[in-house]
């Protein structure tokens, strides 16, 4: 399965290390298009805005399900999410309630399944089973 993973970036990396064993958790059983999320040393490289917008959205209209972490706010990710809401794309938004509320744009909308969590441990299992249950339909 192809998994897009969403998290901040340009708006702040403060999660990263949770992206990064979110991203290769997930890598043991399927394909994370955006395994760049986790990467510590994410810098601006030389892609342009433009071609990192093309190919963002490729990567999403290919996604057969989009993971995102919304701890820490931001815009992408929240375009990202509307993007693959536009394309049917199943998605699931995680987020620390310990640490931030999340969007009632986001979670006023039926369409996001939404997973708040106090404790990393408890993303694990649900994303077991969200991969298992997209793996099956």
């Amino acid at each position: 399965m192809k998994v897009y993973f969403a998290g901040s970036i340009r708006g702040g990396r403060i999660d990263a290390n949770l992206y990064e064993r979110l991203i290769k958790y997930i890598q043991k059983t399927d394909i994370v298009l955006t395994e760049h999320v986790g990467n510590l040393n994410l810098s601006e490289e030389e892609q342009t805005v433009t071609d990192i917008y093309n190919q963002d959205t490729n990567w999403l209209r290919e996604s057969d399900v989009l993971i995102a972490e919304c701890t820490c706010p931001s815009l992408g990710v929240g375009y990202e999410l509307a993007y693959a809401e536009r394309f049917q794309i199943p998605c699931h938004i995680f987020y620390n309630k310990n640490r931030t509320s999340l969007s009632a744009m986001l979670a006023g909308n039926a369409f996001y399944n939404i997973h708040p969590y106090e404790d990393e441990s408890e993303i694990y299992p649900i994303i077991d089973s969200i991969l298992q249950k997209e793996c099956d339909s």
